[in-house]
């Protein structure tokens, strides 16, 4: 995956506070997550403007059945149009919605 450029918005430091800029710059995946599951709009522009729709798209078939909640698989299956990696085992009695 491409090096993403390190210009967090200052309001999506809120969504990592256990988290240095430095450990959030180097795990990509773990941002692009994060920031799916639980970002707001200017999170959100940020991530597609930065990262871009497809590196989105493909971290989503790849890792979004592990890594989001049903509810948020459900919305980014349609937004982005992909259907979404496999869940975890057991992932329905952890997330709930």
């Amino acid at each position: 995956m491409e090096e993403l450029p390190r210009a967090l918005p200052a309001g999506t430091t809120r969504l990592f506070a256990h988290y240095g800029d430095s450990l959030v710059a180097e795990h990509d995946p773990f941002l692009i997550g994060r920031l799916l599951e639980d970002g707001d709009s200017q999170d959100l522009a940020w991530l597609f403007a930065e990262v871009g729709a497809e590196a989105v798209r493909s971290w989503f078939r790849r890792a979004g059945g592990r890594q989001l909640s049903r509810r948020s698989r459900a919305f980014w299956a349609v937004v982005l149009d992909e259907e979404p990696g496999p869940a975890a085992e057991g992932a329905e009695e952890l997330w709930c919605l």
